[in-house]
């Protein structure tokens, strides 16, 4: 099998031939090394590609499958993880100049998860500086581009992730998101990314941004290579006090297609308000596409939902600024100018904001709980608008220039706040570029996230369309 046809493929095409013996781990990765290499110079997704110790893993996976030792479906899988995710003895910067050359001496318990299953780690990822970010332009390591339109960003924070396995310099990534930095990418490059429940996921060894908004994800090409990295990586951690000791579903039995009776929430004041037409079409095409397959339509009300862009923001804000205090205090200049700017901001809230915004939180939990008493699901655009130009601080909405960051993170944060569960799904494209549909769903029920997301990948809205770029290279 050609190279570049290997390295195109998801996890679900490749754990079959990898298990039955028809493709070697060390094919797929020298592969998705090669197509790393070839990508980096015009994508720049990775921080740092580890060749020699990739290649070495996956003979070691190789020998391993030989023996009939076969550890599931990530086994002899190349993958290369956000560089905000501790490995030992590796450097991980978060893209960072503070911390350019911090190494952990110790692995995030989803690189421990992820090595036992059988993971080949080709590199680590580009982000946003301290993923405290959208656009992935980075001023100490350059802008991440996006693969389908390389003026265009690639969204963050995740923005390596999603731009690597839009390009095949990956076939799986771990995000992060803790204001859509998992959903935000996956829906500009067009690929999988799912935010799963608070507390589903462990985050030791994980970089903070903000200690109660912060989620670890996967960002697939496939809903079904989403669903196997979670199997991975959900459980409760003892090293996290924020986990959570709730039985891990069987994610891939849960995803059977079927949506008939499937009760799609609509919550038209928020999450359809001011949304590019282009957009705003897809995604109804996409609800349709489900009610096609035996799911219902049912509009919801969420009051608090008005209120929680600023609740979002006074929280992060004020998290970010605490973890950053003291360097912000000795070392202003090392910070980008415009996460430095973030930083500065969030010394101003004040302890009454923090609280008052923590009691908006609430009511919007109660909120969401009381729409999942009447739907399974909620269906909404994951951003209301196309990826813009890198470089630019303005993204169009219907002929008007708006703030990026407002319009970008505006159907992200709610889910950060209450620690649903999201998954963001392509859902075709608009003036070129990849559009993102997002399933919501109540706490702990990611299969049914899933199960509604691989119904609608089956309509195949993407038409099998790839970056143009991967034709040249």
């Amino acid at each position: 099998m050609l190279s570049k046809e290997l390295a195109s493929k998801s996890v679900e095409e490749l754990a079959p031939l990898i298990e039955n013996k028809s493709v070697s781990p060390v094919e797929v990765t020298r592969a998705v090394l090669d197509q790393a290499q070839a990508t980096q110079e015009q994508v720049n997704s990775y921080m740092e590609i580890y060749r020699e110790d990739a290649l070495e893993e996956a003979e070691k996976a190789e020998t391993e499958i030989n023996n009939g030792i076969y550890r599931g479906m990530y086994h002899g899988i190349p993958m290369a993880i956000k560089d905000i995710i501790y490995m030992k003895d590796k450097v991980t910067t978060m893209s960072s100049k503070i911390h350019k050359d911090f190494v952990s001496d110790y692995d995030a318990t989803v690189v421990s998860k992820l090595k036992e299953a059988g993971v080949v780690f080709t590199g680590k990822l580009s982000l946003h500086e301290y993923a405290w970010g959208i656009t992935n332009n980075n001023p100490h390591y350059g802008a991440v581009r996006n693969p389908w339109n390389l003026d265009k960003i690639p969204g963050g924070s995740s923005g390596g992730s999603g731009a690597a396995i839009a390009a095949d310099a990956t076939v799986a990534s771990l995000g992060t998101d803790t204001a859509g930095s998992i959903r935000i990418p996956s829906s500009a490059c067009g690929t999988v990314g799912l935010k799963q429940t608070f507390g589903r996921v462990s985050k030791h060894g994980v970089y903070p941004l903000a200690w109660t908004l912060d989620h670890v994800g996967p960002m697939t090409k496939t809903v079904k290579d989403a669903a196997g990295l979670l199997q991975i990586i959900a459980g409760f951690d003892k090293n996290d006090p924020t986990t959570v000791d709730v039985p891990v579903d069987n994610y891939m039995e849960q995803i059977t297609g079927d949506v008939k009776d499937l009760v799609i929430g609509v919550n038209e004041d928020y999450f359809f308000n001011r949304v590019d037409p282009g957009i705003e079409q897809l995604v109804r095409d996409g609800i349709q596409k489900l009610v096609d397959q035996g799911a219902k339509v049912q509009e919801v009300k969420i009051p608090a939902l008005q209120y929680a862009e600023w609740a979002e923001l006074v929280t992060s804000l004020s998290e970010a600024s605490t973890i950053h205090h003291s360097d912000l205090q000795t070392r202003p200049q090392d910070f980008g100018n415009d996460i430095r700017m973030l930083f500065e901001l969030g010394e101003l809230p004040s302890a009454v904001d923090y609280l008052q915004a923590q009691q908006v939180r609430r009511q919007l939990k109660q909120d969401f709980q009381k729409a999942f008493e009447q739907v399974d699901v909620l269906i909404a655009p994951t951003l209301p608008v196309l990826p813009n130009d890198i470089g630019s601080d303005f993204a169009d909405l219907n002929g008007e220039k708006v703030d990026l960051i407002d319009n970008i993170i505006r159907f992200m944060g709610p889910e950060n706040l209450t620690g649903l569960p999201a998954l963001s799904v392509p859902c075709g494209f608009s003036e070129g570029l990849p559009v993102g549909m997002q399933i919501i769903g109540p706490a702990f029920k990611e299969g049914r996230i899933l199960n509604a997301g691989y119904a609608f990948e089956k309509s195949n809205p993407m038409q099998g369309k790839r970056p143009e770029i991967l034709e040249k290279i």
